[in-house]
């Protein structure tokens, strides 16, 4: 990482949210995603990322929102870089709170943004709100208000969509695929087995993977790892112990990948999510 870039995350354990401000300069991180809902408040500069095969600009006072699965990456195209807070939303934890605004969702439906990117001002305001009153941990009570704040504004930008697994659009191949890395991640996984449980061959694999899920089959189940590894860390497992469980080759392995996603080692993720000593 940069000397000039700096990364400051913390996790709350009432709610399942994860709360992280980070400058950066130049190449941010490559692309990856989360099984978190994200919605960010970019603060200075100019944050630039590719999603949903688009390229995107936030500037100050923006708001921007991902789901769960949407691969994205980020960079600063201006010498100042850019600086932005983030709040990464359990989707337990959201989908049972929105519920509660919302009328009863329809029948296999989940949560999805109108848009990745918003202007709106009171919307900004209260991810800012929601993020210090997590961040710096203020009591209980005002945590909760301000949280019931933020949902207040989010509920204009959220509506129920068909159920991604289920999207017509998708090649059964592709969910198949998808389905057996999810049950197997931990294994070292190759395509020639991964196509014998599809039924094609590994290049007609390759070819609907990508084209449904943006990420070839290898690349796929890294992030997934990832993801897990994220959970596992702020739970306080020691990154050997996650390297191990997950079927990196070694902690140097998982840090590497760790880092080119997220900016941050594990290490450093784990010391900042649980306040848990290293050894």
């Amino acid at each position: 990482m940069s000397a000039q870039n700096w990364i400051d995350v913390a996790h709350d354990h009432d709610t399942g949210i994860e709360t992280l401000r980070a400058h950066f300069v130049g190449h941010a991180y490559d692309p990856h995603w989360h099984d978190s809902y994200l919605v960010g408040v970019t603060e200075q500069g100019v944050q630039q990322f590719n999603c949903r095969r688009a390229r995107h600009q936030s500037t100050p006072g923006q708001v921007f929102h991902l789901e769960p699965g949407d691969i994205h990456d980020g960079e600063a195209p201006i010498a100042d870089g850019f600086t932005y807070r983030m709040l990464y939303l359990d989707p337990r934890w959201l989908e049972r709170e929105i519920g509660a605004l919302f009328a009863e969702a329809p029948a296999n439906s989940q949560l999805s943004f109108a848009s990745t990117l918003t202007h709106d001002a009171r919307l900004a305001q209260a991810t800012s709100a929601a993020f210090h009153c997590l961040h710096h941990r203020e009591m209980r009570m005002l945590r909760q208000s301000a949280l019931d704040a933020l949902l207040t504004q989010l509920t204009g930008h959220l509506h129920w969509r068909q159920r991604y697994r289920d999207d017509p659009r998708l090649p059964q191949v592709a969910l198949r695929a998808r389905e057996y890395l999810h049950a197997n991640m931990q294994q070292d996984i190759g395509l020639d087995v991964l196509s014998q449980v599809c039924g094609v061959d590994r290049f007609r694999l390759s070819r609907a993977f990508k084209a449904a899920f943006g990420l070839a089959p290898h690349a796929y189940l890294v992030q997934l790892r990832l993801a897990h590894a994220r959970r596992l860390l702020a739970a306080g497992s020691q990154p050997v112990e996650v390297a191990m469980t997950l079927g990196f080759a070694d902690q140097s392995h998982l840090g590497r990948w760790f880092l080119r996603a997220y900016g941050l080692t594990p290490a450093h993720y784990r010391a900042r999510c649980t306040k848990l000593p290293d050894a």
